[in-house]
């Protein structure tokens, strides 16, 4: 039976925080499965960049749902998608959007606000809550924030209109505050106060581990898409070196054998 929205919904109600190394397509998201993630999140940018797209709401629903589904079929963790901003400014246009991909096999989405209106999101919110209500679905809503990561207001006002957004999204029917790129311990102290929600966090240098997080009252740690920019720049370097040497070698010292990449799909 495929994992639940409740399951993944009480995984952001435990003693340690949920750590998810964000996934960008089927067999990413089955290797951090079997190497014991909780949960697979999918990161926007990685999936649109394994697709042949820039990331920035560019991908089409067509294609997201289809990476989706291929995900939801090989692993037994819930599934959580980054869908940017739903895909489309009319949230009765998003609330559907998000039904396909409930239908795919997920359980939870990443919406995000950016340089939108905050009350746009909130309206998101309400039509995806009101969409699965009618439809007999759940879904938990990791609503984004980009007050930090896009600079959306001077740094001295970060707190306060990520409190405001926060308890806005809150009101609305969100499920979880993602407040990506902050990394004050005395900031994040007071979003965990501020916004009754599991706080999510995004992986950035400076920031405190997951036991000190945990500390402070975080809930979920996402990698976001430094794990695939990361293997894009190991791939560049390889592939860049085989090109101009010609060298066997750096290309075959692999950390996983064929056989153990192999068993990963086995049945």
């Amino acid at each position: 039976m495929p994992a639940s929205a409740q399951t993944f919904r009480d995984l952001h109600h435990q003693p340690t925080v949920l750590r998810l190394p964000n996934a960008w397509d089927a067999g990413s998201a089955r290797l951090f499965e079997s190497v014991g993630a909780k949960a697979i999140a999918t990161t926007s940018a990685g999936v649109a960049w394994a697709q042949g797209y820039a990331d920035g709401r560019e991908l089409p629903m067509d294609v997201a749902v289809s990476v989706v589904a291929s995900i939801a079929k090989l692993i037994k963790v819930p599934l959580s998608v980054d869908i940017e901003n739903g895909y489309s400014d009319d949230p009765h246009t998003v609330a559907q959007n998000v039904k396909r991909i409930l239908d795919a096999g997920a359980v939870g989405i990443n919406l995000e606000d950016g340089p939108d209106a905050p009350h746009l999101l909130a309206r998101k919110i309400e039509a995806i809550k009101t969409m699965a209500a009618n439809s007999g679905l759940d879904v938990f809503i990791n609503a984004r924030t980009d007050v930090y990561l896009a600079s959306l207001v001077d740094e001295g006002l970060r707190v306060e209109e990520t409190l405001k957004r926060g308890n806005l999204y809150r009101q609305a029917g969100a499920d979880g505050l993602f407040v990506a790129a902050l990394v004050d311990v005395g900031q994040i102290e007071a979003v965990v106060q501020g916004v009754d929600l599991p706080i999510n966090l995004l992986a950035r240098p400076g920031l405190p581990d997951a036991e000190g997080l945990a500390k402070l009252g975080v809930h979920r740690l996402s990698a976001g898409s430094s794990v695939a920019q990361t293997l894009w720049g190991q791939a560049e370097i390889l592939a860049r070196g085989f090109l101009e040497q010609g060298l066997s070698e750096p290309v075959t010292q692999s950390n996983l054998t064929y056989p153990q990449i192999q068993a990963l799909f086995g049945h």
